[in-house]
């Protein structure tokens, strides 16, 4: 995402090494070639990556994986596609993934915005989750936020027709700031009856930041979208 006056991209996170373990180190050294996915001027071709033709879920920030992997472990007839950026969480899903030996998850580790760009095909994908994105709370700091027009322009093409896109904040601004962007993307249509926040997906196991947002008295607000067909 670009703007008149930052001419470089702007990013909606922060690069920073973490702490990585040093079995974590050695997952990204050995699991990676098995799981992960490397850059490509081309769309990625899913029945060839998966090797088969099957409904097909992005997450993106994933995180520690918690969401990523139960959900994959609940739905072997899904094929799971996940994006995160630091290096400890992609990690801590490779080793989750031989462990369990989960053969329908892949993880990219790169910048959402340029692989929806590059990367996705469009009407490619059945449900998109983004759960609890850096809500970048400072004002000056709100040009940073995921979730903006352009940003929603490259989810929405890459949606199927009838394709989810499925948001998650415990910050209420972000989830306002939410609801009106995703108002007025006219392709997308609002599953909640009373055109706002819908309740908890059942099948969502709490995330360590949700479960950190609960421990501070923080209120989960959830939104999910319909591509129109």
């Amino acid at each position: 995402m670009t703007d008149a006056a930052h001419p470089r991209p702007i990013r909606s996170f922060v690069t920073r090494a973490g702490r990585i373990t040093p079995a974590q180190e050695r997952a990204l050294a050995t699991l990676w070639p098995k799981y992960g996915v490397e850059a490509r001027a081309a769309p990625l071709d899913f029945a060839a990556l998966f090797g088969r033709t099957a409904s097909r879920t992005l997450e993106i920030g994933f995180g520690n994986g918690e969401n990523l992997i139960a959900l994959a472990e609940a739905h072997a007839e899904r094929d799971y596609l996940g994006i995160e950026v630091h290096r400890p969480g992609v990690g801590r899903v490779l080793l989750a993934l031989e462990e369990r030996q989960l053969t329908n998850v892949r993880v990219i580790c790169r910048d959402a915005v340029e692989v929806l760009e590059r990367e996705i095909a469009p009407a490619s994908l059945d449900e998109i989750l983004i759960l609890f994105p850096d809500p970048w709370p400072k004002k000056r700091h709100h040009k940073r936020r995921l979730i903006q027009p352009p940003f929603v322009a490259l989810l929405t093409r890459a949606l199927a027709r009838g394709g989810v896109l499925r948001l998650a904040t415990d910050w209420q601004p972000y989830a306002l700031g939410m609801l009106e962007v995703l108002e007025a993307a006219a392709e997308l249509a609002n599953l909640a009856a009373d055109g706002g926040f819908v309740a908890r997906p059942a099948e969502r196991p709490p995330t360590r930041f949700e479960r950190r947002g609960e421990r501070l008295g923080h209120e989960v607000w959830d939104l999910a979208y319909r591509r129109r067909a």
